[in-house]
């Protein structure tokens, strides 16, 4: 990025194709003209046969995957960019716009398959998948060259549903907002699939925010989670096809159409300006904030792009900067400026004052609070395929500070707790180890991966489970032996790995590696990375031996206080 300065400014009057097409034939009718009059050379001196180059000549060729919902804006601004001879030094440059699904888009991306390949740009609707994939150190490299546009995140509804909670006078926060459509059937909340729609999700984070701050706030963002999760949709564009197909209808009152939608100020704007029935969607704003679909720019494989390439692609971002790019945007429903929000763009939507369609969140969520968001739906919404291995060193027997319990009874009596709210469809195994408990094996299997319905000699896996979790007990003068013990179990659980199920390796520990034996930490997660797929994800997440925590961790994905990371006894892939 830093190599390439800005290229060119549009070139003023400038024409588009067809213009140019008129332009050269009268140039070369004129030049007839007077070459039969003899004037030939006076017509080449004058420039009227030019034997210069047109920008077209030669143009940079730009492909862009776009999210379906700003991809028709791009597209307008590329038909701008070629009608009005936008030029990077010196050639035209041609930007072809395909719609991709941002998920499968940054799927593809992390896989290196999907032809990703085909693209010099990205313009996804959210930064998160842009995180995302930077996450992933073997995905197909993005280079983030700034935003282009923002849409706030807020919950359409339906008009006789909006004025049943005051719309527009009456402002909630986030927690009103779910509270208010998810205890109750009388109000069906819609959403897209937080672990595929970046509203979703971002939404999701809200309400887990805000939720956490509130007594019994993890209960409680889990119970939202669990609620929007029975009546999520794939996509933003699926959510929308929920709605009655006339708002004022009788159809509203059919269990299986939603009422209110989470969606962006932009989805809103779109539906509001294509509907038939005349009653527009109304749009609230809560009072702690918004999130932002932030829309950024990024190059795909800058290393491979030519210089062309590269500066075409910046030069294209900073036409939607300026003026004509603008003014294309927002004609789409999206914003360009946080300062200065068109009011004819928020009342388009569905909002209006004193919606507070300003306000913006007290800071923006970080990186960890998106993916422990995602984590929340993922382990709350799917049925979960979990290999429990715990440690049973003789540490283990050591006191629980401020209790009488020691850490194994602590983690035996989280265990048990968790195991009663799984549901029969769940899959669970366990492992405990400590060194040398399997002859020169760190660990031993107690109880295989298996359904929790699944009955066995008369006896079901839930019971297994229990009776095991029961007896597990320190072993006498047992060290940690950590390193193999984790390898070994990620190996098995990839290699079991089902799909449709949040499979994990769950490891509850209450130190660091003490077997001398074993294979070192640098070739541990050198082999784990070797081992992780992003097409088919198996966390491995290890969690201290600390309270009760651990059973609201294994149901919910909740926080719980780890060893100390730089004594290397937590690994994450």
């Amino acid at each position: 990025m830093g190599r390439h300065s800005l290229p060119d400014a549009p070139r003023r009057g400038g024409t588009g194709p067809r213009s140019r097409a008129r332009r050269r034939r009268a140039a070369l009718a004129t030049a007839v003209v007077l070459a039969v009059a003899g004037g030939t050379v006076a017509a080449v001196d004058g420039g009227l046969l030019s034997f210069g180059s047109s920008c077209w000549d030669d143009p940079v060729r730009l492909r862009i995957a776009a999210a379906p919902t700003i991809a028709p804006a791009l597209k307008d601004a590329a038909d701008y960019a070629r009608d009005h001879d936008v030029t990077s030094d010196g050639q035209c440059v041609d930007v072809r716009v395909t719609a991709r699904d941002t998920y499968e888009f940054a799927t593809a991306l992390r896989s290196g398959r999907g032809g990703a390949a085909d693209f010099e740009a990205w313009v996804p609707d959210s930064g998160v998948w842009v995180s995302r994939v930077l996450a992933d150190d073997r995905s197909v490299p993005v280079t983030p060259a700034g935003n282009v546009a923002s849409s706030p995140v807020g919950v359409a509804m339906i008009p006789t549903a909006a004025k049943t909670l005051g719309w527009p006078r009456k402002t909630y926060t986030w927690t009103d907002l779910a509270g208010a459509t998810t205890t109750s059937e009388r109000l069906r909340l819609g959403s897209g699939d937080p672990s595929r729609s970046a509203t979703g999700l971002l939404a999701l984070t809200q309400l887990a925010q805000t939720a956490g701050r509130t007594k019994d706030g993890d209960v409680l963002a889990a119970a939202t989670a669990k609620a929007l999760s029975q009546r999520a949709s794939d996509s933003d564009g699926q959510v929308l096809n929920t709605l009655p197909r006339d708002l004022s209808g009788t159809e509203q009152g059919n269990p299986k159409r939603n009422q209110a939608l989470i969606l962006s100020e932009q989805a809103a704007f779109a539906y509001n300006e294509s509907a038939d029935s005349g009653d527009d969607l109304d749009l609230f704003y809560p009072k702690d904030g918004s999130p932002r679909l932030d829309h950024p720019f990024a190059l795909v494989d800058e290393p491979s792009l030519t210089t062309d390439e590269s500066r075409a692609a910046l030069r294209f971002m900073t036409l939607l900067g300026e003026d004509a790019g603008r003014r294309i945007l927002e004609e789409h429903g999206f914003r360009t400026d946080e300062d200065e929000v068109p009011a004819a763009l928020v009342s388009a939507a569905g909002g209006r004052a004193p919606q507070p369609y300003e306000e913006v969140p007290e800071r923006p969520a970080t990186d960890k609070e998106v993916e422990e968001a995602l984590g929340l739906w993922t382990i709350t919404v799917q049925s979960a395929r979990l290999t429990t291995v715990v440690d049973a060193s003789s540490s283990m027997s050591d006191p629980v500070p401020g209790t009488s319990e020691s850490r194994m009874d602590v983690t035996r009596a989280a265990l048990l707790q968790a195991l009663a709210t799984f549901t029969p469809e769940d899959e669970i195994g366990l492992w405990k180890f400590s060194t040398e408990l399997d002859g020169k094996r760190d660990y031993r299997v107690l109880v295989p991966t298996g359904r929790l319905g699944d009955r066995v000699a008369g006896t079901t896996q839930r019971d297994r489970l229990s009776a095991a979790f029961s007896g597990l007990k320190p072993v006498p003068h047992g060290e940690t032996g950590l390193y193999d013990t984790t390898l070994a179990a990620y190996k098995a659980a990839t290699a079991s790995y089902t799909k449709g199920k949040f499979n994990a390796v769950v490891l509850l520990t209450d130190g660091v590696n003490q077997d001398p034996g074993s294979i070192s930490r640098s070739r541990l997660v050198s082999e784990l990375r070797e081992l992780a797929d992003p097409e088919r994800p198996v966390p491995l997440i290890a969690i201290a031996a600390c309270s009760d925590r651990i059973s609201a961790w294994l149901r919910l994905g909740l926080p719980c206080s780890v060893p100390d990371r730089s004594r290397g006894s937590v690994f994450r892939t």
